[in-house]
């Protein structure tokens, strides 16, 4: 077999990142994992969505009079706004989300994004997952610093999680995170292969190592892959009769599900959902958009759902690196703009409002005249979900250069 220790940290089952080289893990038991897992009990997931997601047609500022006038054919009819509030309404194919709001548990964040006026998809992802808008030079991403404020004796392997191929920017940094891609697959010898004696090859190469870093490694490895084989993936059956819709992004969520309820100690995930880069046939209340949304709010709400009582200890977060333009162009689409909207979901959070203040829609409120204005610093909303989610109180480590203070508290949470 052509392959080396060093090789099968980068290549294998685990997507391992800290700052420069590979970290070793907290020295743990499976045991104390669990109990501390149970104490924790607070749990907070991240939902991307990449692309740059319309805001103003997810939620619809539909007594705007200009809405309509700057989207002719695109903008949600009055008649099939999902209402909430007398002024802003969900997009129909969000009637998911409906009830979550009506019962308190999801809010809304209407004009939220970055102070950076970039309207590069790859700069502004880079900014919100880094927490630093507008600085290239940082090294790790924002809820990796959050992890990283938490002083903990002992942590689970498991503990930051990512659904995917690599660990995002979000995660990256000293707390160590996984990358699982599929959790039935999650397995050293790599999918079809036969996991016993490749398994066992591998652990007496590692055990053997003169490296103290891989072989430390190497047994941490091996220790996350039995302890996700034990809790039978293959065979995970969702909670209350739920049913996942058959797409990419609902199988993410239903596999966070299944880590977060099999005690392993997760405390952080990470999940993401692309296409959201509309510039051409964007659709009203059906077309482009509205199949993303339904596929989006319809994951979520199944994830809510399945993870009954512990959904109490959850908080979901999504976010989107920019809104898009509040006029249409002439491809029935919409180009990259600013101000955006973020949902918030959780048993902590203060559901059934619209958070934020609203700039307005007139020509002259709009920012340089083309995109909603953002009036709320994105860092505000996860600053205040990750005190109440991670206990940290540091929120200058974590979003350094950020004005964040109690006098600009949305309490959402």
């Amino acid at each position: 077999m052509n392959l080396t220790r060093r090789g099968l940290l980068k290549n294998g089952a685990l997507a391992l990142v800290g700052t420069s080289t590979i970290p070793s893990f907290l020295v743990r038991s499976v045991m104390a994992e669990q109990a501390a897992a149970q104490a924790a009990g607070k749990k907070l997931v991240v939902v991307f969505q990449r692309g740059a997601a319309d805001g103003l047609n997810i939620v619809v500022p539909y007594q705007e009079p200009n809405y309509y006038a700057l989207r002719p054919t695109i903008g949600i009819p009055q008649k099939d706004v999902l209402d909430l509030d007398g002024q802003f309404g969900l997009h129909p194919a969000l009637k998911a989300f409906q009830p979550l709001y009506q019962q308190g548990h999801l809010a809304v964040v209407h004009a939220v994004g970055s102070p950076d006026s970039t309207r590069s998809h790859f700069d502004a992802q880079d900014y919100m997952e880094s927490g630093t808008p507008g600085l290239k030079s940082t090294q790790d991403g924002w809820l990796n610093r959050a992890l990283q404020s938490e002083r903990l004796s002992s942590a689970s392997t498991f503990r930051a999680i990512a659904l995917g191929n690599a660990v995002p920017r979000t995660l990256q940094g000293k707390v160590p995170a996984v990358a699982i891609n599929n959790v039935n697959d999650f397995n050293v010898g790599g999918r079809g292969a036969d996991p016993a004696p490749v398994s066992t090859a591998f652990q007496r190469m590692y055990a053997g190592s003169t490296d103290h870093v891989l072989s430390g490694q190497g047994t941490e490895t091996f220790e996350a892959v039995r302890m996700l084989k034990a809790t039978d993936p293959a065979h995970y059956q969702p909670a209350n009769g739920v049913v996942y819709p058959n797409t990419p992004f609902a199988n993410s969520m239903r596999q966070v599900a299944q880590l977060i309820k099999a005690n392993l100690g997760v405390e952080a995930a990470f999940a993401d959902i692309g296409d959201w880069d509309t510039h051409q046939a964007q659709g009203s209340t059906n077309g482009r958009l509205a199949n993303r949304l339904k596929e989006f709010s319809e994951a979520i709400a199944a994830f809510w759902q399945d993870m009954g009582q512990d959904a109490e200890h959850l908080t979901l977060v999504t976010m989107s690196e920019f809104g898009r333009t509040a006029r249409q162009n002439g491809t029935g689409g919409t180009d990259h703009g600013h101000g955006n909207v973020m949902f918030v979901l959780g048993g902590a959070v203060r559901g059934g409002h619209v958070y934020g203040r609203w700039p307005g829609l007139a020509n002259e409120q709009l920012n340089e005249r083309r995109d909603l204005a953002v009036t709320t610093d994105f860092r505000q909303v996860l600053g205040e979900i990750i005190m109440r989610s991670l206990g940290t109180r540091d929120l200058q480590t974590i979003f350094p250069g950020a004005s964040l203070s109690s006098a600009q508290s949305l309490k959402i949470v």
